[in-house]
């Protein structure tokens, strides 16, 4: 099953065309057969984030968000706090299966960052690093498997129909 993404680089530095991470994920989207249907850069600003954020979720074609960038612990990180605050729900073991996942990489460095994940107007949005490696190890480690229906023993493709239950 295809999944349609959104992808939002949160970045006070970054253009399209230097934004290596986001080049990364919009390759290794089109490399599952996934479509992306948005793609935007926007500053460290939670503002900016939360509008483009909800311009997002009111579209009924998008699946899934995937910021990029500001996860870490300078002033300027604010994507996971913007996030929260338009969330449904939490889902809390991504960031955790994230950080085991980056301890492999980058050793305890990886207790620095806050990539997380949540539930908004029956969506999914994931908060992965700005860093290559980082969005590497979010989307091949966990990502390709959970976005894909075929995934065994669950996968979050398969409750999409469900996410707006109440």
């Amino acid at each position: 099953m295809q999944v349609n993404i959104a992808l939002l680089t949160v970045t006070d530095t970054r253009t399209i065309e230097n934004d290596k991470s986001g080049s990364i994920l919009v390759k290794k989207i089109a490399d599952q057969n996934h479509k992306l249907l948005d793609r935007k850069i926007v500053k460290d600003e939670k503002n900016k984030i939360k509008e483009t954020i909800s311009e997002w979720l009111k579209n009924n074609e998008i699946d899934v968000i995937i910021t990029t960038g500001g996860t870490g612990l300078t002033g300027r990180d604010i994507t996971p706090e913007a996030i929260k605050e338009i969330a449904d729900k939490e889902i809390p073991g991504f960031g955790e299966l994230f950080r085991e996942l980056s301890y492999k990489t980058v050793g305890t460095s990886a207790m620095q960052s806050r990539a997380c994940a949540v539930l908004a107007n029956g969506k999914y949005i994931f908060a992965l690093p700005g860093s290559s490696g980082g969005v590497t190890d979010a989307w091949d480690g966990i990502l390709k498997y959970q976005l894909d229906i075929n995934h065994k023993p669950c996968n979050f493709v398969e409750l999409l129909p469900r996410l707006k239950e109440k």
